[in-house]
C-alpha cells in the first residue's frame, strides 16, 4: 500500500511521515508530495513533486497511491481551489483512502478560517472517495511568535476571558499517521483539540516561566486592539484577520475539549508550557 502524504515541504507533513516511519510503516510504503523537493529531501522516503495550483504535478505524485493525506494548504482565499484541483485528481487516480486536515466544526462554525474548510469537506463527500475528516484545533507552534511578544511584558489581545485549547503540531501530525496507517477510520470526522483550555491570562503566567520575567496580559476591545495593530505597521488584511481571530476565541469557538486526539494518538496532548518550549 502506498500513502502519499502532501505538503512535507512544511512542517505538518514532515511530522505525519516521521510519525508513520516511527509507528513501523515500511519506508517504501511512503510517498512525500511536497512543492520544494529539497526540502524534504531528508526524510528516507520517496520525494516528489506536488503543488496543488498545479494539476499536472498533483496527478504523477497520485500513481499507484491508495490512501492520501490532504494536508490544509496555507495560501487563504485559494485554499478551496487547490484543494479541488487534489481531489479531483484523486478520485481519477483510484484512490481509496483520503485523510483531510480541517478547522474545528468546519461545516457549522463562524470561525474565520471555516468557510474554505467547509468548501473542501463538501467537495470529498461529493467525490464518493471514502474519506476520514480530522477537524484539527489550534496549534501551540501559532503562538511562538506572541511568546517571543511577551518578552516586552505584556501581551495584547481582544479575547476577554476566551480559552484555546491547542495542542503541539506533532500531537495532530501523530493523529493523521494513526488514522492513515490503521483500519477503521473510513467516514469518521474527528474532532481533535488538546486535553486542556487555557486562557490568555494563563498564557502569561507560562510565558513569565519561559522567559524568566513578569509577563501580564491586557485584554482590550476590538476597536482598540485594530488601532494597536494598525500602529505595528499591520496591513489591514492582516489586522481585520487578527482581530477576527480573537472574536472567535472570545466566543468560545477554539475551546472545545472532547478528548479524541488523545484518544488517537494513546497519550496526553503536550501541554502548553512544553509545547512552547520545544517550539522555542
Amino acid at each position: 500500500m502506498t500513502i502519499l502524504v502532501t505538503a512535507t515541504s512544511g512542517p505538518f507533513g514532515r511530522l505525519v511521515v516521521q510519525s508513520l516511519l516511527a509507528s513501523g510503516v515500511a519506508a517504501a510504503d511512503i510517498r512525500a508530495g511536497a512543492r520544494t523537493v529539497e526540502k524534504a529531501a531528508d526524510l528516507g522516503v520517496e520525494v516528489v513533486h506536488l503543488d496543488y495550483s498545479e494539476p499536472a504535478s498533483i496527478a504523477a505524485a497520485l500513481v499507484g497511491v491508495e490512501s492520501l493525506l490532504l494536508v490544509s494548504g496555507s495560501e487563504v482565499g485559494q485554499r478551496a481551489a487547490q484543494h479541488a484541483n487534489v481531489i479531483d485528481a484523486a478520485v481519477a487516480a483510484g484512490v481509496k483512502h483520503l485523510v483531510y486536515t480541517s478547522a474545528p466544526s468546519a461545516m457549522t462554525s463562524a470561525l474565520v478560517v471555516a468557510p474554505e474548510h467547509k468548501a473542501t469537506e463538501e467537495a470529498i463527500a461529493a467525490s464518493g472517495i471514502p474519506s476520514t475528516i480530522l477537524r484539527n484545533g489550534w496549534y501551540t507552534e501559532n503562538y511562538s511568535s506572541t511568546l517571543a511578544q511577551a518578552a516586552s511584558g505584556e501581551i495584547v489581545t481582544s479575547t476577554d476571558g476566551g480559552r484555546v485549547s491547542s495542542a503541539s503540531r506533532k500531537d495532530y501530525a501523530q493523529a493523521a499517521a494513526v488514522v492513515l496507517s490503521t483500519p477503521g477510520h473510513e467516514g469518521a470526522v474527528y474532532e481533535l483539540a488538546g486535553d486542556t483550555a487555557w486562557s490568555f491570562d494563563e498564557f502569561a503566567a507560562v510565558a513569565s516561566d519561559i522567559l524568566g520575567t513578569p509577563v501580564v496580559h491586557r485584554s482590550v476591545s476590538p476597536e482598540e486592539h485594530a488601532t494597536t495593530l494598525a500602529g505595528f505597521g499591520l496591513d489591514e488584511g492582516t489586522v481585520g484577520f487578527v482581530v477576527a481571530l480573537d472574536g472567535n476565541i472570545r466566543d468560545g469557538l477554539l475551546g472545545h475539549t472532547p478528548g479524541t486526539l488523545s484518544e488517537l494518538i494513546g497519550r496526553p496532548t503536550t501541554p502548553l508550557e512544553q509545547g512552547l518550549r520545544e517550539a522555542r
